[in-house]
């Protein structure tokens, strides 16, 4: 395995920052389909968020609650095996990550209205308890459901960004329980709607809104998803996630789920994708082998120069092709996403 034990802060290593922007025509594939396997009935995972796995269990935290609790999972009935607990309060944990030592992280990252001063990060260690880690933005507040560790447990943040360009954020030192550590922007993504059915919205921004990330237990391909579609992009041998996220895609549609906001790869290679609403569990079979054996012609460029935070050009024939058209639907997409966050955290 490529991908190095990120079980402690102290491992979190600081790396040359690069930037990147995803290709906006992503290659699909026919031959990945989900496959439903158990339905989640445990009534505290209504509003699933985060979801890891190991092989012989499944890990998935909710994005409400006073306390830190993350259900292990039978992932041949979806039955709770046993609850991981910790009395931190967090705010609103939208992804989870799991290391190779059973350590758990979670993203209390989530911020509908725009308003957190910082956002966190809950260490899970495996002999209980939890520890906190508090970073925050270069640029002011964001929404972020997704997570990803790079191999040398560096934690990446992209935001959830209904239209446009979903930025990219790491520790520019390394995490600590004392202080506040700031993030620098080191990249973006931008993913173009699609036709693939589901999610709170009919298409839209819904189908453009990253919800979720994970990384394979090799290290080796990157998975960020959509309430629609997953997206997956294999990792240079350096190891570099931002780099990857600015090759070529391989899109894999996840159609009809209600609130789709958590993906993971199994250790065998097979995607996993859940949704809120007590839904089944579904899994792709042969996702990461399909990723890794993306034509050479779609290895991700080299690095570019630090992201400016400009917004990238705007896609002709996928978003919006008017520079009016495209604030308003912009200005509408902002109303809507802070009218849900006003109702409930998502």
């Amino acid at each position: 395995m490529r991908r190095s034990r990120f079980g402690g802060a102290a491992l979190l290593a600081l790396l040359p920052v690069t930037s990147g922007q995803a290709a906006a025509s992503p290659a699909s594939t026919e031959a990945l389909v989900p496959e439903q396997r158990c339905t989640v009935a445990e009534p505290g995972l209504a509003e699933l968020s985060g979801f890891a796995s190991d092989g012989d269990s499944w890990y998935a935290v909710s994005d409400g609650g006073s306390s830190l609790r993350v259900f292990v999972l039978d992932p041949e009935d979806c039955s709770v095996r046993d609850v991981r607990t910790a009395s931190t309060n967090p705010y609103d944990v939208e992804d989870l990550a799991l290391s190779p030592d059973g350590t758990l992280w979670l993203a209390d990252t989530g911020d509908n209205r725009r308003a957190r001063e910082d956002i966190a990060l809950h260490e899970m260690p495996p002999g209980g308890g939890a520890n906190l880690y508090r970073m925050s933005y270069p640029d002011g507040p964001h929404d972020a459901e997704a997570l990803l560790f790079d191999e040398r447990g560096v934690p990446h943040v992209v935001t959830k960004a209904p239209f446009g360009s979903a930025a990219i954020y790491r520790p520019a030192a390394p995490l600590a329980e004392d202080r506040t550590v700031p993030l620098e922007r080191v990249g973006s993504v931008r993913l173009t709607s699609t036709d693939t059915p589901g999610g709170p919205w009919d298409q839209g921004f819904g189908t453009t809104a990253v919800t979720g990330g994970a990384v394979n237990a090799a290290g080796t391909v990157a998975a960020l998803r959509t309430y629609t579609d997953a997206y997956l992009y294999r990792i240079p041998e350096d190891g570099d996630v931002v780099r990857a996220l600015a090759g070529e895609p391989l899109r894999v549609p996840l159609p009809d789920e209600e609130q789709g906001e958590s993906i993971a790869f199994g250790p065998d290679g097979t995607l996993l994708s859940a949704s809120e609403g007590n839904e089944p569990v579904r899994a792709v079979p042969g996702a990461e082998q399909a990723a890794l054996a993306q034509r050479a012609e779609a290895e991700p460029p080299p690095a570019a120069p630090q992201d400016d935070g400009a917004a990238p050009a705007v896609d002709s024939g996928s978003q919006t092709s008017t520079g009016g058209a495209l604030l308003a639907a912009g200005i509408l997409a902002t109303v809507v996403m802070l009218v849900i966050g006003r109702l409930r955290r998502s």
